[in-house]
């Protein structure tokens, strides 16, 4: 009866479970040379008569009762557990690996898929190690049989990269992405990759001593990552094209808004924002616009912090990004418009060309990849090679320069610049990028130099980089020169001549001998075209030779083939993957951390660009596109800096306001205004009169400083004297200007509103100064008369006319004079045209806050007193002109009197809390152009002493004193 071999199996494992020193059956043991070539073998993930992989446990498991003689149960088992463990490690990095190579059928994103192939190429290099160690096992002649105790020793640094790769791969890859359970994005999946490896490789970094192959481990794997990432921002900040199909980056196109509208510098490119659905956290889909930084002197709350913190982390953005971010996009952005606006000099197109290409010879990626090899091979800093004098210099310009400094005989660090891995890749890099640059040239060749074998022969015997396969066959073609002509194109692409001349005579019926079809159907000689269509066929034909040579030839097969050395320009390019491997077997100088490794080889050169674009489109806004010129109109026109500009239309529109008059219709007010312009000296500054369009929108009852208004549109011929005489009722004037393209991203629909909010206030003020001097000219005509009433309204009217007065040179000084000058210096010292609409809403802001419009409670309480002022102003002219105009009666004159003491007592306390209010220290000391106030106020103490004793009293004559003094005076 025969006993199988589970049940043998079985019994040795009881037997010697209970009896330590009792031996198993023969059957079951085995000599050290087969047990340690199944270990080797099951590292490398193979299953053998020994060792199988359990598909339910998920692991590699030992045959039962497995034995040798001079090792005890026990102590085999922790031997083998080991090895086992090790080998489980690799295998289930080799099936979560192979998960993601399915997805990549289904187009996985680039990150995702480089992930797989760095970590894919580490696990073959660890299983490489188990290979050779049986390479050298099997082909040993000294007779030396290994044992599985030395075997423990020599697979030290298998075993520890095999659990730490294991590591990686579970803690890269999301698990709800594994699973298939919650669908996770591209740019989330991108963004966890670089993130997590980041962290790891920064706490790599802290770990003195032994651990030098996780480092290694971990810095090709994220390098390897990193690329595909490197390639978009390449072609985004020196291109201003977003090459980004599998939606990684963290940010994205607004198919919406086209390059010019007034939005397309805020909407048109958004930052992608995180997705939520775990633990019941609603699902966000908003995206974030580019909002601008905090405006200079505006106090930051800790809300707004918290805000401007939630949103960033909300963004999908690798942590090492984040801070510049904006900067990028805005470079790619600035880019865009700069291609986009025409540029009319040759030489500034050449000059815009040359800024633009300035690293056509390395990519970004090939930069990234050469710094980090002189960085961790030779602490060297490629920066001084590729960044000379403020720029950027080609590779060619930097190899000269290396090779300069060789000729010197000046080494950096004591070792020759030709003995430095970084400079041996860029000397290889470089010969076939000239030629590729001669490929791309042999296009604009005439149709007789392009024959085969005279221009093509140096290409074949050297490189030819646009076509893989000369690459791969170069021994080949050079050593077969005579069937060149066999396997060119124009030779074998056209369709062999069909014999069809009896078809045709039986269709033409013989009716012209002279007809071309009698002889067939002749592809060559350009059937179905014309001449035209033959001879431009035939030129495109030699163009496609030019670009790819011998197109029919296949090349040579080769395992283990990398992609990037059959196709070496293409993104993936040659240089990458030398560094790469190169990474694989260096034992790095240093352990720098990915802070400095990023900020040393890749963040400083996308900064530097950034700061060149920056210069670029602020060269084009200053320059080219005239911004000052355009916020200059804007200054004359609504902060009312042009002398006569509108002199003529407010005057019409006043006097309506004051005789009550209808004042609504807007074909009238625009009418008046283009004649306004057209009779002004300085009509000039607008570049057509109908740039400029005034309307009459309807309020909600609030004003541009948060004051109750009651505002009106006059619709009836005349309305009660308090309506018409408002002063509030000129916010219902808007202004349109149309600024041109692309300044309009500058000054914007929202800027434009600020400046209108700006010109009402200044229309109030001047609405105030006229009716004060067309009410002392009524005034001028009574002063044969002399009485204590007229005298009281002289001096009420002195009152009104000094704020008015003093105010209005304030707010010329400050507004039109200070803040412009601020705004000047501003833009010269802007490096980008971020920084240029950051100090032009710095600049809004500051006449927004002089002209007291902005929604501040303290500026409210501001605003309303003077306000309050302007509208007594109103009041008096109502006075004045009731007098004036018959105001003979006694109970009118009575009744015009106690108007007049009321309008004194409402002035003196409102200036009494405006001196109050503006000689606050807090308030003083944080807004100084608040003192300037209280001094063009307050001239010579007149209200206020220096102590800050308020003078005014209402009711007191002590006032009337000094103002009848300096009237007499």
């Amino acid at each position: 009866m025969e006993i199988s071999k589970s049940f043998i199996d079985k019994i040795n494992d009881e037997f010697t479970t209970g009896l330590h020193f009792a031996s198993p059956l023969p059957s079951s043991r085995t000599n050290e040379f087969d047990l340690v070539r199944g270990v080797l073998q099951t590292l490398q993930g193979f299953s053998s008569s020994l060792f199988y992989w359990d598909q339910i446990g998920k692991g590699y498991r030992a045959r039962m009762g497995l034995y040798v003689t001079h090792l005890s149960q026990t102590s085999l088992r922790m031997v083998l557990d080991q090895f086992m463990y090790s080998a489980t490690c690799l295998k289930l990095v080799e099936i979560t690996l192979g998960k993601i190579e399915e997805a990549s059928v289904r187009s996985a994103p680039p990150t995702l898929r480089a992930f797989a192939c760095s970590a894919s190429a580490w696990l073959r290099k660890l299983r490489n190690i188990a290979l050779t160690e049986e390479v050298k096992m099997n082909n040993s002649a000294t007779g030396t049989v290994p044992t599985i105790l030395g075997l423990t020793s020599s697979l030290t640094s298998l075993c520890a990269g095999a659990e730490y790769l294991l590591q990686i791969v579970y803690g890269a890859i999301p698990k709800e992405y594994l699973e298939g359970k919650t669908p996770v994005s591209s740019a989330e999946m991108a963004v966890h990759i670089l993130n997590y490896l980041y962290e790891k490789l920064n706490d790599a970094c802290l770990v003195q001593g032994g651990e030098e192959d996780s480092y290694r481990m971990l810095l090709y794997v994220f390098v390897g990552c990193l690329l595909p990432y490197i390639e978009v921002l390449d072609s985004w900040i020196f291109e201003g094209i977003l090459d980004d199909p599998f939606e990684e980056m963290f940010f994205f196109a607004n198919k919406a808004i086209a390059i010019d509208e007034a939005e397309f510098w805020e909407k048109s490119y958004l930052l992608r924002a995180v997705q939520y659905k775990k633990l019941g956290v609603a699902h966000i889909t908003n995206q974030f616009p580019l909002t601008q930084k905090k405006m200079p002197g505006r106090g930051a709350t800790a809300a707004s912090k918290t805000k401007g913190q939630n949103e960033r982390d909300l963004v999908v953005c690798p942590l090492f990004f984040k801070d510049i971010a904006k900067e990028i996009i805005s470079a790619g952005k600035s880019l865009q418009l700069i291609q986009h606006v025409p540029i009319t000099s040759l030489a500034l197109l050449g000059k815009h060309y040359e800024n633009e290409q300035c690293m056509t010879q390395l990519s970004l990626s090939e930069i990234f990849c050469l710094s980090l090899t002189a960085l961790i091979g030779h602490g060297d800093h490629m920066s001084e090679y590729f960044w000379q004098n403020g720029d950027f210099v080609s590779a060619i310009e930097s190899y000269a320069g290396t090779e300069k400094l060789e000729g010197n005989n000046k080494s950096i660090q004591g070792v020759s610049c030709l003995e430095k891995i970084w400079y041996k890749f860029l000397v290889d890099a470089l010969p076939a990028k000239r030629e590729s640059e001669d490929v791309n040239h042999l296009v604009d060749m005439n149709e007789e130099s392009v024959e085969l074998g005279v221009s093509f022969e140096p290409l074949v015997s050297s490189f030819c980089p646009e076509n893989p396969t000369i690459t791969v066959c170069q021994k080949v073609l050079q050593a077969n020169g005579g069937d060149w002509n066999s396997l060119n194109l124009s030779k074998n692409y056209i369709l062999p001549p069909l014999n069809d001349e009896e078809l045709r005579k039986a269709i033409f019926g013989g009716k012209s001998k002279e007809l071309m079809t009698d002889k067939g159907t002749n592809y060559a000689c350009g059937f179905p075209f014309g001449s035209s269509e033959k001879v431009r066929a035939q030129h495109d034909i030699k163009e496609v030779e030019a670009l790819f040579l011998f197109p029919t030839i296949l090349p040579s097969f080769k395992e283990d083939l990398i992609m990037s050395e059959l196709l070496p320009f293409q993104k993936n390019s040659t240089l990458l993957s030398k560094v790469l491997g190169w990474i694989q077997t260096v034992e790095p100088k240093s352990t720098p951390l990915p802070v400095v490794i990023l900020r040393e080889c890749l963040t400083f050169y996308i900064k530097k660009q950034v700061d060149h674009i920056g210069n670029q489109i602020l060269s084009k806004l200053l320059c080219d596109w005239k911004l000052m010129d355009e916020l200059g109109v804007l200054r004359d026109v609504y902060l009312l800096g042009s002398g006569d500009l509108l002199q003529h239309f407010l005057t019409v529109v006043f006097n309506k306001l004051d005789k009550g008059e209808s004042w609504d219709d807007d074909f009238e007010l625009n009418t008046v205004l283009q004649e306004s312009i057209r009779n002004s000296a300085d009509g000039t500054v607008l570049s057509s009169p109908d740039s400029l369009v005034v309307s009459l929108t309807k309020t909600d009852g609030t004003s541009s400083s948060g004051q109750q208004t009651t505002s009106f549109l006059v619709s009836s011929p005349r309305k009660s004297r308090a309506q018409v005489s408002g002063i509030n009722d000129l916010d219902s004037l808007k202004f349109t200007y149309k600024v041109s393209w692309p300044l309009e991203l500058i000054a914007n629909a929202e800027a434009l509103k600020k400046y209108n909010q700006v010109m009402n206030f200044l229309l109030r003020v001047k609405r105030a100064k006229f009716v004060l001097d067309k009410a002392r000219r009524w005034m001028w005509k009574e002063r044969g008369t002399t009485t204590v009433n007229r005298k009281h309204r002289w001096l009420v009217e002195q009152k009104l006319l000094h704020f008015v007065d003093a105010f209005h040179q304030y707010v010329m000084d400050r507004v039109y004079h200070s803040a412009w000058r601020e705004l000047c210096e501003g833009m010269a010292a802007a490096g980008s045209l971020d920084e240029v609409i950051e100090v032009h809403e710095a600049y809004l802001l500051s006449i927004q806050r002089q002209c007291f419009v902005v929604p501040d409670k303290l500026w409210a309480l501001i605003a309303s007193r003077i306000n309050s002022i302007l509208g007594l102003a109103l009041d008096f002219y109502s006075v004045q002109q009731t007098l004036s105009s018959g105001g003979a009666v006694s109970a009118i004159k009575a009744r015009c009197e106690k108007e007049v003491d009321r309008i004194e007592k409402q002035f003196d306390d409102c200036i009494a809390f405006l001196l109050r209010v503006l000689s606050f220290k807090l308030n003083v000391g944080q807004f100084p152009h608040l003192a300037d106030l209280v001094t063009r106020i307050n001239y010579n103490n007149f209200y206020m002493s220096d102590t800050g004793n308020v003078i005014t009293a209402p009711g007191s004559d002590s006032i009337n004193f000094k103002l009848a003094k300096t009237i007499s005076v």
